[in-house]
């Protein structure tokens, strides 16, 4: 899992599975750059990485913006002089107020497509110039097991992490000549900001809630859905983050990996 003195950026890097990703990197060596559209929450993830030992700065990034992620790769490289690594982790489940919604609205396919999906699109389009030039890089997309199958209860989530899988597949076939690796990670069942959303949506309509807390409700799904009966954390897609980051996956590319505890067995 070595990544010693690699150039790394994380999107959505300032909290959750960005935070945990960009402090795996750095414990393995990396440089990191925290790029977030919450700029305070990427500078404390950035104070991290540098208590670690290693450099890092902090970028606001609207994944929505092409003329935003071509600002920051400007910016990386005049930092550092090239960008090795690029996890496009950034992500929605959904707009504002979705978890009082019957079914996803049109906001909601809007946004999940401008984030989730061309998001990926615009960073890889914005970095890959310079990995091809240099013949190197490690790009790494955040899908989801959500990706693997649909589901009636967030369509439009799923839909949107099954494109970055297929996005992945198509980016890894294009750059595969320029020794360019593009796999996916999927991940499984983690306690953040966006599955307090989805439990209190799942409370919303359990008949059999019997005043269990949403924290309650999600161990209980996690215990439901997942042979080896334990949640994921951030760290967990980190260590996957960074060994496909690192000279071991040189003959890994367009794969989607779960992390999932045995959720899904595909």
């Amino acid at each position: 899992m070595d990544v010693t003195d690699r150039i790394a950026i994380v999107t959505g890097g300032g909290r959750g599975i960005g935070r945990g990703i960009a402090l795996v990197l750095a414990r393995n060596g990396a440089d990191v750059v925290a790029a977030d559209l919450d700029v305070s929450n990427a500078e404390s993830v950035s104070t991290e990485v540098e208590n670690l030992g290693r450099s890092s700065m902090a970028v606001c990034l609207d994944v929505t913006d092409h003329d935003s992620a071509e600002s920051l790769v400007k910016e990386v490289l005049a930092c550092f002089g090239s960008i090795d690594i690029l996890v496009n982790n950034a992500g929605v489940i959904a707009a504002p107020g979705w978890e009082q919604r019957e079914r996803n609205n049109e906001e909601d396919w809007n946004l999940l497509s401008e984030v989730n999906v061309k998001g990926v699109v615009r960073m890889t389009e914005s970095v890959s110039p310079g990995m091809k030039e240099r013949r190197f890089g490690k790009i790494i997309n955040i899908s989801s097991e959500a990706g693997r199958q649909g589901s009636a209860a967030t369509p439009a989530y799923s839909a949107s992490k099954a494109a970055v899988i297929s996005l992945t597949q198509s980016a890894a076939l294009e750059l595969a000549p320029f020794n360019i690796n593009v796999n996916a990670i999927c991940p499984g069942l983690l306690w953040m900001p966006m599955w307090e959303r989805i439990a209190y949506r799942r409370s919303i309509s359990s008949e059999n809630r019997e005043g269990r807390s949403l924290r309650e409700l999600f161990e209980e799904y996690v215990r439901e859905r997942t042979p080896l009966g334990r949640e994921q954390v951030p760290e967990d897609i980190g260590n996957l983050a960074t060994i496909l980051a690192s000279d071991v996956s040189c003959n890994i590319t367009g794969q989607a990996i779960n992390v999932g505890g045995g959720s899904f067995l595909s």
